[in-house]
């Protein structure tokens, strides 16, 4: 079973993609408020999206560095 990442694990994923937050929070459907609190560690991002934006974030990432 998944597990909600951590506040390091959004933000590093999200700047290895190369992402603004407003980019990374389009990407799972989320308000940019919402994903600074992921970030920010008020709240906790449900695993299904973490999984969600993990296979888009390195769609992007393959894309980008090949």
């Amino acid at each position: 079973m998944s597990k909600s990442p951590t506040p390091m694990e959004i933000i590093s994923l999200r700047e290895s993609a190369q992402l603004t937050q407003t980019e990374a929070a389009t990407l799972v459907c989320s308000a940019l408020r919402t994903w600074q609190h992921w970030e920010g560690g008020t709240r906790k991002m449900h695993p299904g999206l973490w999984e969600l934006f993990q296979i888009k974030a390195n769609q992007i990432i393959d894309i980008k560095f090949i």
